[in-house]
């Protein structure tokens, strides 16, 4: 049977009947889960960072039925080297680390779905900030997942001792080699950003133990979620062996990133970056604003068993969402975890010559992304394969002047289409400046 999309007015639902196939088990891991402490109580003036009343565009967890919680998590993780021929071996083993991931679940595992969407944080701007959870947040509380955000970074490590230097004391990803040099500054470092692979790992496995972070919740799937390409170059190098997560949704144009601080990030022509036989469902998002920067990372959709990939690019849907500024932390606590504080409302001044354009808030990305965690789920747990879906027409792909070709009112021809293209009443326009 022919796959189709089926929407309604919430923009919870998803793209529900698809072509079928065998169900495909869970994954199955031998990682050694994270020790989990807390969950860390708040105070007044000793609340976790982030958390979801302390955001400039507030979410009522308590009204949703959720609850949110922050622990500690500690264990030792593995610096790794990535092979030219893809394969993964240890560089230094048994480093210790300790981290913190927010946790918001259902109130009650009776309301509980099975399912936890694990977030690493973005850190473009050093503090932790959530980008999927912004978009897909109505989502999650609609369907009883659980959703949780991981602190991966010795930079945000390194924020959130600044925002409050007694709650976060412990947290800690020291470099086990500190005396190594290594890059064009042939500098030394006391962190090591490459230890959040074995956490993303460790992690998931303490959501699935009955002894970790949600006893009592079942947790039968975890599937892993990012704008950026720590996920990327998670599903690509670990997830062979490591087998912990269900499935993937990776976002926007993310590449792989390096998988150590020595090591490089492989060149543009590195058969590592395209996303190939990861054993589990993967699907990544694309909006109509990265297509061109996504253009050398695509490859043809497979239901091949071990290699499950599809690719969508959704017309009209921008580079950035407005609501991943709606999420910010507030400017209190971004000033107090070091930074110069951002609005979350869009446009704002960046000193630009000219006014900025505000951003597309037409919720088509949103839609579509609810859709893909829908698919990925059923693609887990029943074999239902997704849909697919043409891509985008680009101009001139291979040239400095590769453009989306565009209709005569000025909108991108294919992709995944919606009725803000096909019965168009503006012009979109999928790119801001500022």
């Amino acid at each position: 049977m022919k796959g189709f999309l089926k929407t309604s007015a919430s923009l919870a639902t998803g793209v529900i009947l698809f072509c079928s196939s065998p169900a495909i088990g869970l994954a199955q891991s031998t990682v050694i889960p994270a020790r989990t402490s807390g969950p860390v109580a708040p105070g007044k003036d000793n609340y976790a960072f982030l958390s979801a009343n302390r955001v400039q565009f507030v979410v009522d967890l308590q009204k949703g039925g959720y609850v949110e919680e922050e622990f500690f998590v500690s264990g030792t993780a593995n610096v790794y080297d990535w092979l030219a021929d893809g394969s993964v071996k240890v560089k230094t083993a048994n480093a210790p680390y300790t981290t913190r991931i927010l946790i918001r679940r259902p109130a009650t595992s009776s309301k509980f779905s099975g399912n936890v969407i694990l977030e690493p944080f973005e850190n473009n701007r050093s503090f932790d900030w959530a980008f999927l959870w912004p978009v897909s947040y109505e989502y999650f509380l609609d369907h009883g997942d659980a959703w949780v955000g991981v602190t991966h970074n010795p930079e945000a490590i390194a924020a959130l001792k600044k925002f409050n230097p007694a709650r976060y004391a412990s947290l800690s990803m020291a470099n086990p080699a500190p005396d190594v040099s290594c890059g064009p500054a042939n500098s030394k470092s006391d962190v090591e950003a490459g230890l959040k692979f074995d956490i993303f790992s460790q992690v998931a496995a303490a959501l699935k133990s009955p002894t970790g972070p949600m006893p009592g919740f079942k947790v039968e799937r975890v599937y892993a979620t990012s704008h950026t390409g720590e996920v990327v170059t998670y599903a690509h190098a670990i997830q062979p062996a490591a087998r912990v997560f269900d499935g993937f949704v990776m976002e926007s144009n993310a590449g792989v990133s390096t998988i150590s601080r020595c090591s490089a990030n492989p060149a543009a022509d590195d058969p590592r970056r395209i996303t190939k036989n990861v054993g589990v469902p993967v699907i990544r998002m694309v909006p109509e604003g990265d297509v061109l920067a996504a253009y050398a990372l695509r490859r043809a959709d497979s239901d091949e068993t071990n290699d499950r990939f599809r690719w969508y690019e959704v017309a009209a849907a921008p580079r950035m969402d407005n609501r991943y500024y709606q999420h910010m932390p507030v400017t209190e606590d971004q000033t107090k975890a070091g930074q110069t504080p951002v609005h979350g409302n869009w446009p704002f001044a960046f000193g630009c010559e000219s006014p900025v354009t505000a951003i597309t808030e037409v919720p088509v990305f949103q839609v579509a992304l609810n859709a893909a965690f829908y698919n990925l789920d059923q693609w887990s747990r029943k074999g239902i394969s997704p849909p697919r879906a043409e891509r985008m027409t680009v101009k001139g792909a291979d040239t400095p002047q590769a453009s989306v070709a565009v209709d005569q009112y000025g909108n991108g021809l294919g992709g995944i289409r919606s009725p803000h293209v096909d019965v168009p009443a503006a012009t979109y326009y999928t790119h801001a400046p500022g």
